[in-house]
C-alpha cells in the first residue's frame, strides 16, 4: 500500500481523470496497462491524478461517468472504444454527453484515407465512421492505426479520447498529447521521484524505521510500497525546475540511507539481481548455482543482467535425488538421514557445485514449493539456502507462504540477498 502525506497544496493543482472503456477490461480479460503508463506521464506534466474508472461498452454508464468526471476534474482522458465496430461508443457518447453533434472532420478522414493506402488496402465504411468527431473538437494524428485521437474543450477544461491499443496510444500521448496538455494549461511544477529499493526487512519494520518521513506534507513526500519479498521508499517532490525538486529529494534520501543501512541494495530502474551482478563484477567472482525447489528461477535471474557471462557459470536444477548425488555430489547418507530438503542437503548442493565447477561462490538451495509434499514437520514452503565460498559456508531456513510461484519467487529473492550480503 502507498502512503504519503497530505495537504491542502494539493487542492490548488491541475487535477486529472482517467475513464478506460471495454467490458474486456471488466471482465479481466486485458490488462489495463494504458492507465498505469497514462499515469506515469501525468504526474511527470506535474498533473495530480485524482480519480480512474473504467466502463464497459454502454453509453449509459460512459455519459453518467463523463458528466462526473467534467464535475470535479479539469482534464479528463478517455481510453478504448474508437474502432470501427458497433461497440466502439465513445466518439458518440461523448458527444452526446457534450451536448455537440457528431460531424465529419476532414482532417482525420483523410489520415485514416493515407493508412489505408499506405498499406494497399480497402477502406470500409466502419473505418470513415471513425473520421466523425464531435463538433469544434480537433482530431490527434494516429500514425499506427486507424482512430484519430480526439480532443474536445470545454471552457477551461479539457476532454481526450485515444484509442484503446497501447502501441497506438502511447506514441500519440508523447507527440499529441503532452504538448497540448504544456499548452493548454501552461507551466506546471515538475515532479521527480527517487525510489529507495530494500529487502530483507517486512514492511512494518521499514515503516518503523521512516515513519515520521511518510508523514511529511507536500510538496516533498515519502510512500512505502509493499513488494513480493521487497520495500521501495519513494521521495516524490514538485518544484519549477527539476534542480530544485532533486535539492528537495537529497536531504530526505541522506536520511533514509543513515536509517535503513545495509538493507537498501537500490535506487530507481535497479533489481537485486542487477545489484548482485555488480558486486561480483567489482570483486572478480564466478558463481554456480544447483537449485532444487526453484527450477532454475534464481540462474534465470542471475543471467537476467547483461553482462552476467563475466560471473554467473553454471545452473544447475537437480531436482531428483540421483541427480543430486550424481553430478553434484551430495551424500546418500545425508539425503537419507535428513532428506532432500533439510540444512545439510542445502549446505552439499552449495559445496558441491563450488567444486564441480570451480568457482568461488557456490548456491544451494531445497525446499518444499508446494501445494503438495509437505508435512507437519516439514511444511509448504519450508526452504534452505546455502551459500559455500572460500573461508566458510552459511545457511539459512526460510518459511515462506503463498502458491507455488509465490514461495518460489520468495526463494530467488532470499538466496540473491544471501549472496549480496555475504560478498
Amino acid at each position: 500500500m502507498l502512503q504519503a502525506g497530505r495537504g491542502s497544496w494539493y487542492n490548488t493543482r491541475m487535477k486529472a481523470e482517467i475513464i478506460s472503456i471495454g467490458t474486456e477490461l471488466l471482465l479481466g480479460h486485458v490488462v489495463n496497462t494504458n492507465a498505469a503508463y497514462l499515469a506515469g506521464k501525468l504526474a511527470c506534466l506535474g498533473v495530480d491524478l485524482y480519480h480512474q474508472s473504467t466502463v464497459g461498452d454502454n453509453p449509459r454508464r460512459l455519459s453518467e461517468s463523463i458528466r462526473t468526471a467534467l464535475g470535479r476534474s479539469d482534464l479528463v482522458i478517455l481510453t478504448g472504444g474508437l474502432g470501427p465496430t458497433v461497440d466502439d461508443i465513445t466518439a458518440a457518447t461523448v458527444a452526446k454527453a457534450t451536448g455537440r453533434p457528431l460531424v465529419l472532420n476532414h482532417s482525420a478522414l483523410n489520415g485514416i484515407r493515407s493508412f489505408f493506402k499506405s498499406r494497399k488496402m480497402r477502406i470500409s465504411a466502419g473505418n470513415e465512421r471513425q473520421a466523425y468527431i464531435p463538433q469544434l473538437a480537433r482530431p490527434i494524428r494516429n500514425r499506427l492505426g486507424t482512430a484519430p485521437g480526439i480532443i474536445i474543450e470545454i471552457r477551461d477544461k479539457s476532454i481526450i479520447c485515444l484509442p484503446g491499443p497501447p502501441r497506438e496510444l502511447c506514441p500519440m500521448f508523447e507527440e499529441g498529447v503532452a504538448p497540448y496538455i504544456a499548452k493548454r494549461f501552461g507551466r506546471l511544477d515538475l515532479l521527480v521521484t527517487r525510489t529507495i529499493k530494500t529487502v530483507g526487512m517486512p514492511e512494518a519494520g521499514v515503516n518503523r524505521a521512516v515513519r515520521d518521513l511518510l508523514e511529511l506534507p507536500p510538496p516533498t513526500t515519502v510512500g512505502i510500497y509493499a513488494k513480493l519479498r521487497e520495500v521501495h521508499l519513494v521521495i516524490m517532490a514538485k518544484a519549477a525546475t527539476r534542480k530544485l525538486a532533486l535539492r528537495s529529494i537529497a536531504g530526505i534520501e541522506k536520511k533514509i540511507r543513515r536509517r535503513l543501512g545495509g538493507i537498501i541494495f537500490g535506487y530507481d530502474d535497479d533489481t537485486l539481481e542487477g545489484a548482485v551482478g555488480a558486486i561480483l563484477i567489482k570483486k572478480k567472482m564466478t558463481i554456480a548455482v544447483a537449485e532444487s525447489c526453484t527450477g532454475g528461477l534464481i540462474s534465470s535471474r542471475l543471467t537476467d543482467v547483461s553482462g552476467s557471462s563475466k560471473y554467473f557459470i553454471r545452473g544447475a536444477v537437480p531436482y531428483s535425488n540421483d541427480v543430486k548425488v550424481k553430478y553434484v555430489g551430495v551424500s546418500r547418507d545425508s539425503l537419507k538421514k535428513y532428506g532432500a530438503v533439510s540444512r545439510q542437503v542445502a549446505l552439499e548442493l552449495a559445496r558441491g557445485i563450488r567444486t564441480v565447477m570451480d568457482v568461488d561462490i557456490g548456491l544451494g538451495v531445497t525446499g518444499i514449493a508446494g501445494p503438495d509434499g509437505g508435512t507437519a514437520k516439514k511444511p509448504v514452503g519450508l526452504v534452505y539456502v546455502a551459500l559455500a565460498k572460500e573461508g566458510g559456508s552459511v545457511v539459512k531456513e526460510f518459511r515462506f507462504s503463498g502458491s507455488r510461484q509465490d514461495v518460489k519467487w520468495h526463494s530467488s529473492q532470499a538466496a540473491l540477498d544471501m549472496i549480496r550480503r555475504n560478498i
